[in-house]
């Protein structure tokens, strides 16, 4: 798969993950491994951890709370998408359980208030995230983020799993085999209508 392909066609995976087909230890592996080359900001990148959860027993312990607060959060806020959008997110949650890997990104730390220190603690993260993304959907595998336990609930999964306190959260990603290989580029504004040039709403 070209780069071009890889980076256009991966997409959040919900309702075409495979539930029954194991995912090998050492293809997460792999995939971790070419995420710790993503950017980071400087000194953060050391302080980067990846919980892997294959358990059953801690898979459905972590997915009661995520499910519960994904619901109320659904229930509120869905008539702002669309419904094929709000069908496959109520998918995931009934069956975030039995995903077969949950992968929980976490930096040692807590981040502070304001926007310069927020966007250097998150932002040495989220390019880890998606290069492990990428990472998987080249080997076949799907993932989505399913954070929605950080709105109240980040303290009970961490105490399912042995977080500190110190310790952020960032995400939560599902993962697993996809059932099909066709995905395609998704629908967006043209590029042009959303690009300024030197300066707010300067078009080209």
């Amino acid at each position: 798969m070209d780069a071009e392909t890889l980076l256009t066609t991966t997409r959040s995976v919900r309702r075409k993950l495979d539930l029954d087909r194991p995912v090998e230890p050492e293809v997460l592996t792999d995939c971790l491994r070419i995420a710790q080359q993503a950017p980071a900001a400087g000194m953060l990148r050391s302080n980067l951890r990846w919980i892997v959860v294959r358990d059953q027993a801690l898979r459905e312990k972590i997915a009661a709370p995520v499910r519960e607060v994904g619901r109320e959060s659904q229930a509120k806020y869905g008539h702002l998408v669309d419904a094929r959008t709000l069908a496959s997110g109520k998918y995931l949650l009934d069956t975030l359980h039995r995903i077969p890997v949950l992968v929980v990104p976490c930096m040692q730390g807590r981040p502070g208030g304001e926007n310069g220190e927020l966007s250097a603690f998150y932002g040495s993260v989220y390019p880890a995230i998606w290069s492990f993304q990428l990472a998987l959907r080249a080997r076949g595998l799907g993932s989505t983020m399913v954070g929605y336990h950080l709105i109240g609930r980040e303290r009970e999964v961490a105490d399912i799993l042995g977080i500190p306190a110190d310790v952020t959260q960032i995400s939560m990603l599902a993962v697993a085999y996809t059932t099909t290989d066709t995905f395609h580029p998704a629908a967006w504004p043209p590029v042009e209508d959303i690009t300024y040039h030197d300066g707010w709403g300067r078009p080209a």
